[in-house]
């Protein structure tokens, strides 16, 4: 959305003196632009994420130093770091956008079955495989002219880009979002197994702590966060895996594992879809690791959305009734 010119005055008394304002009416793009720098520390990150030049961007940064007499961010190293008036600027501009926000969407009508909304979903390749389908059946059906796109899932980026309506709603484990202006729903409850082929030595009889450590392991990107924490905690545990083989993607583990000897952790809920396939085998791990939640996040800035709240109602239900 780029947002107009608008008086810019409330909440911001303490930020910044009002007698560094130079105009009573504040460009609330530049807000934008302040806080794509402030979550990234970098002009040509923040130009990415809001599709600006790089020089569209220092431009605005001129602009908005000139407004507070203030330089705002300076270049330590390769980063932009925050000046004490930045930092007092911070809240006050993301509440006032967030105010923005909530106030055009709340007075917006949103009808599914006519809306042509392009809807963004950050989430794993994992979570593609999981939800992807059943989602855009829904959609398909209750909203016909609308459109999905999924996005790779950054989980340290996640929330500056909910907030920048860079993306409209992430899927995942994401605990680095509980506590932040972001609002879960729980989808389910999720927790890892040993992925193996049909007819593996280790996939019958005896199932210990030494037997499993005596496997070969195939390890998966560590973007999938689910898995990321049951590595990060088996390796905390002083328990050392042979890792044979390294890949990028959870979605090829079935393939490699059908057919060979390596094995992987892996998560249970993509196993219940991909068992009816055949060609291999879960067995619960010979050693607790918690479950860990699988949500769907928007940002609180977004919460009057009634198109996001709509299409979010949509996704937990459809994803929550496949897991009855």
């Amino acid at each position: 959305m780029n947002a107009p010119a608008v008086p810019f005055a409330a909440g911001m008394a303490q930020a910044a003196p009002m007698n560094r304002l130079h105009s009573a009416r504040f460009d609330l793009n530049l807000v934008k632009v302040f806080l794509a720098i402030w979550d990234t520390r970098s002009l040509t990150q923040a130009g990415q994420r809001l599709a600006l030049t790089q020089p569209a961007v220092s431009h605005s940064l001129r602009r908005l130093r000139e407004q507070f007499g203030d330089p705002l961010f300076r270049r330590v190293g390769n980063r932009m770091e925050p000046t004490d008036v930045a930092a007092r600027l911070r809240e006050p501009f993301e509440s006032s956008l967030s105010l923005l926000e909530q106030t055009i969407h709340g007075a917006q009508s949103f009808v599914p079955a006519l809306t042509t909304r392009h809807f963004r979903i950050a989430m794993t390749d994992t979570g593609e495989l999981f939800a992807m389908p059943r989602i855009l059946a829904a959609l398909e059906q209750a909203a016909p002219l609308a459109s999905l796109s999924s996005v790779r899932l950054d989980p340290d980026a996640t929330e500056g880009a909910l907030r920048a309506g860079q993306i409209d709603l992430a899927l995942g484990y994401l605990p680095q979002l509980e506590g932040a202006r972001c609002k879960g729903r729980l989808v389910l409850r999720d927790h890892m197994v040993c992925l193996m082929r049909e007819g593996h030595p280790a996939s019958r009889g005896d199932w210990t702590t030494d037997i499993f450590r005596s496997l070969s392991f195939v390890d998966v990107s560590r973007a999938a966060t689910g898995y990321q924490m049951a590595r990060g905690l088996i390796e905390d545990s002083g328990m050392g895996l042979a890792t044979r083989a390294r890949l990028e993607h959870f979605t090829i583990v079935p393939e490699v594992v059908a057919q060979t000897d390596y094995v992987a952790i892996f998560p249970h809920s993509i196993f219940t879809r991909l068992q009816g396939r055949g060609g291999f085998v879960a067995r619960e791990l010979p050693f607790e690791l918690p479950s860990y939640d699988i949500k769907l996040w928007m940002h609180d800035s977004f919460a009057t959305d009634p198109a996001l709240g709509w299409f979010a109602g949509l996704i937990t239900d459809v994803l929550q009734a496949g897991n009855g």
